[in-house]
């Protein structure tokens, strides 16, 4: 049996969570949750989120007009009219077309955003800043200099996640010499920023190494494992 929203403990409800966090900091099911406030009998409105998500995914549920939007299951007139206004909104305020965040999820997508590193002869240690759609929401130089625990601490690398209510953290820095196998000191510097995202509910989602003969992902090496 699902749980009611009232039911979960304070952090894990949607409204909660996005005063503590900012929106950013909220996955499409729970922002679709705080919109539709309630569900129905049997079905929490994270539940109710969740199965119109599925049903009407990659944006299509935005697209129904309203009188469809009135047939689904639990959602009825108010909450039809509710989730119309707030998708009017998103639609006005969104800008001009193609004005969105860029999209960092993949390490191709780091290397791309790192082109500037190419030739540089000096490590530049670099986190992305990602909301729940790893859309990236700042990018920052955390060090320049060969990497050591000292450069990178996860003070200077969290600081800015939790300023902007960040969903998770991706990090990136350059090997010059050109060999992409990580480095000890590689290792315990995702060790530790690993740990710290954990205790601060702010994942690190990888550390991707790059050079000029292309880049290497922990996560997908299996690395981010060793440091669970």
């Amino acid at each position: 049996m699902s749980l009611r929203i009232a039911e979960l403990h304070p952090v894990e409800r949607p409204r909660e969570r996005l005063a503590e966090r900012g929106p950013e900091a909220l996955s499409e099911e729970e922002l679709l949750a705080v919109v539709l406030r309630t569900g129905y009998a049997g079905c929490s409105a994270l539940d109710l989120a969740g199965e119109l998500l599925r049903r009407y995914p990659d944006g299509a549920l935005g697209r129904l007009p309203l009188a469809e939007l009135r047939r689904q299951k639990g959602i009825g007139l108010s909450r039809a009219a509710a989730l119309g206004a707030a998708l009017e909104l998103a639609r006005r305020w969104a800008g001009p077309a193609g004005e969105t965040l860029p999209l960092v999820d993949s390490p191709a997508a780091v290397r791309e955003r790192l082109e500037f590193l190419r030739g540089k002869k000096k490590e530049y240690f670099i986190a992305f800043y990602l909301n729940a759609c790893n859309r990236l929401l700042h990018q920052e130089t955390v060090s320049i200099g060969t990497l050591t625990a000292s450069l990178v601490h996860p003070r200077e690398v969290f600081a800015p996640a939790v300023e902007r209510s960040a969903a998770g953290v991706l990090v990136a820095h350059n090997h010059p010499s050109g060999d992409l196998r990580p480095s000890p000191e590689d290792r315990e510097t995702t060790r530790r920023l690993a740990a710290a995202g954990r205790i601060l509910g702010i994942p690190l989602l990888d550390h991707v190494l790059i050079a000029d003969s292309g880049c290497l992902s922990f996560r997908e090496q299996g690395l981010l494992r060793e440091d669970r």
